[in-house]
């Protein structure tokens, strides 16, 4: 609603002018809008890929090159075409699923939205979304699953403990303290 002259609200020496304008209200639509929008593409996007189909094709992908990756500091130069390839599937797939989800979807759009509310992003999609921009992502993805699928993932289970917080307890300080089972 706009008004036509200053509103003052208040009493006395607390008296505040407040003005609105039909421009204020139109930006603030807009950004609402827009922040509206980015939210449901996020949305769609974290159901997309935790959807067993994406899962799936993430999974063959890495399955197919794992064993071409290695934990040195030098790298090959296949992995330009395999990062090229990946990012050429799964990334062509998701647009293809937002389209589905969001006929008005647009990928320039969206990665110009992706740009501004960078902070806002959950740790899955954010890191997702990183393996299609930055190699050093991708490359430590694959590290890390071809160290799973070697079963040299690191295990912290031998290194839990449970340490109990209440002082009132008749045991030792030294039995407080036991391995997690």
């Amino acid at each position: 609603m706009a008004w036509r002259f200053p509103v003052l609200f208040g009493t006395g020496d607390r008296v505040v002018e407040m003005e609105d304008t039909e421009d204020d209200d139109l930006a603030t639509s807009v950004s609402s809008a827009i922040d509206t929008e980015f939210d449901t593409v996020i949305g769609h996007m974290e159901d997309i890929i935790m959807d067993e189909e994406f899962q799936q094709l993430q999974r063959n992908f890495m399955d197919k090159y794992y064993l071409e990756f290695e934990n040195t500091e030098e790298n090959k130069l296949i992995y330009t075409s395999i990062f090229q390839e990946y990012i050429d599937l799964l990334e062509k797939y998701i647009e293809q699923q937002l389209i589905e989800r969001r006929p008005a979807f647009n990928m320039t759009t969206f990665i110009t939205s992706l740009q501004q509310h960078k902070d806002e992003i959950s740790g899955d999609i954010f890191d997702m979304l990183l393996t299609f921009t930055d190699f050093l992502a991708f490359k430590e993805m694959f590290l890390d699953y071809r160290m799973e699928k070697e079963g040299r993932g690191l295990d912290f289970s031998g290194d839990l403990v449970v340490t109990s917080l209440s002082k009132s307890s008749s045991l030792p300080q030294t039995s407080h303290m036991r391995p997690f089972q």
